[in-house]
């Protein structure tokens, strides 16, 4: 008789989040199982319980996943999960923190997709990225993402300092030193709108990040994307629908992708990776960068 399909969640927060429960069942795991306000300390003995629990046969049905809000700790529990396997002893683990890495893969994946279809740009490489409320989880991986595709990125906050805290996590954990992704503050925003071509809101619900007035003044905006789905948008005239559609008042002819648009590539790309798991033969390690291969690859089955 064959094993039952275990999913072993662990979370940081007093919460598993039960979009994540919902997605590991749709996906075809049978059972979800939350593990709740785990330490770091923890990950090595909660893993190998996992993989001495069955024979190495059956492992081929058992997957671990790692949720919880900070994106360092989540990768670095990842590198602690891959550590405590004993081959042929071993299981996919998949990290998506607050669904951090699989939103901010559908958000770059869907600007990627219409600076290609509306203005015939190839690649993210050399264009200007402005990241707006970028300090949180979705910002963090949204810069590196767009960085390692080559893009030029400035991600910015409120505070400079903070800010810039921020950017050399990203740039030397997480780009392991291979990108730039540069600092700046909200302040300033007025002066960096004037050389973007890329805009994206990451910020807090219900705050206007980039108004009509610097959309207006903005000469070579493209895309502007916000995963804000709770008024005010994060970018004035853009609804959660909005999916490439043209920006009232740019000048730029810049269009626009709302938080729903960019949802729906996220679950997609959260479910494929999910079924990857279940698919796999051998051990995977899943993060930003696998998310993001398939949010793009999901896009371009859709053009």
């Amino acid at each position: 008789m064959e094993k039952p399909f275990v999913l072993h969640m662990l979370t940081t927060a007093k919460n598993l989040s039960p979009f994540d429960v919902n997605m590991a069942i749709d996906a075809g795991w049978v059972a979800p199982m939350p593990y709740i306000n785990v330490e770091a300390s923890e990950v090595r003995g909660l893993v190998q319980d996992v993989i001495f629990s069955r024979s190495a046969k059956g492992l081929k049905n058992t997957g671990i996943f790692i949720g919880g809000r900070d994106t360092k700790e989540a990768m670095d529990m990842l590198k602690m999960a891959k550590n405590s396997m004993v081959p042929p002893f071993e299981v996919p683990v998949f990290a998506d923190p607050s669904g951090a890495f699989t939103t901010a893969a559908g958000m770059v994946a869907a600007a990627e997709r219409e600076i290609n279809d509306k203005f015939s740009i190839s690649s993210l490489k050399d264009l200007n990225i402005l990241i707006l409320g970028g300090t949180g989880p979705v910002g963090q991986i949204v810069a590196v993402i767009a960085a390692q595709a080559g893009a030029n990125v400035k991600l910015v906050g409120r505070q400079l300092e903070k800010t810039q805290r921020i950017v050399d996590l990203c740039n030397q954990e997480f780009g392991k030193g291979e990108i730039n992704i540069e600092a700046g503050v909200d302040a300033d925003k007025g002066e960096y709108i004037q050389t973007t071509d890329i805009a994206f809101a990451t910020g807090a619900a219900g705050i206007e990040l980039l108004n009509a007035e610097l959309i207006a003044a903005a000469p070579q905006l493209k895309v502007a994307a916000d995963v804000n789905a709770v008024p005010p948008a994060g970018i004035a005239g853009l609804d959660p629908f909005h999916d490439g559609t043209p920006i009232e008042g740019s000048k730029s002819g810049a269009v626009g992708i709302g938080a729903l648009a960019i949802g729906n590539v996220k679950y997609q790309a959260q479910n494929r990776l999910l079924k990857k798991m279940l698919e796999s033969d051998k051990a995977i390690y899943l993060s930003f960068e696998d998310a993001f291969d398939l949010a793009r690859e999901y896009v371009k089955s859709k053009t």
